[in-house]
């Protein structure tokens, strides 16, 4: 984009915002679908291996609150905040919590699995996801 390409700075500066948005989403897509690879293979693994699968148990934001969930899979962090379900779901198992959840349980969203599990997050810990699901089917049914 040079001077002579019939814009003015605005409408330049907002094709080069574009394009930069644009890029990014095509990149964090390109993770997701590797990530969504990984969680697939640690499925597969985990069935093959033995695994047994358990019922998966959400906390609510403030920590106090455990809501049972429909979910059945294998808790892949040792604070239990993160599991895949048997259908290769990715799941942060924090809620809103409230009576609702406590009389029906808690139907946490599955989410789209990072690359690197807990980056950006306020301790600093972060772990790339291949390792964290390799250490869990690692730890066996004892995990």
């Amino acid at each position: 984009m040079g001077e002579d390409d019939g814009l003015d700075w605005p409408d330049r500066q907002r094709r080069a915002v574009l394009a930069h948005a644009e890029a990014d989403a095509r990149r964090r897509a390109a993770e997701h679908a590797e990530a969504a690879g990984i969680v697939a293979w640690f499925v597969a693994e985990a069935n093959r291996r033995g695994l047994r699968p358990t019922r998966l148990v959400a906390r609510s934001y403030d920590g106090r609150g455990r809501y049972r969930t429909r979910l059945t899979g294998w808790y892949v962090d040792r604070a239990r905040s993160r599991a895949v379900d048997v259908q290769g779901g990715f799941h942060l198992l924090t809620v809103p919590g409230g009576l609702r959840a406590r009389l029906l349980g808690a139907e946490p969203e599955p989410s789209p699995p990072p690359l690197i599990v807990g980056e950006g997050g306020r301790d600093g810990e972060s772990i790339p996801l291949r390792v964290l699901l390799t250490r869990r089917l690692d730890a066996g049914n004892d995990g």
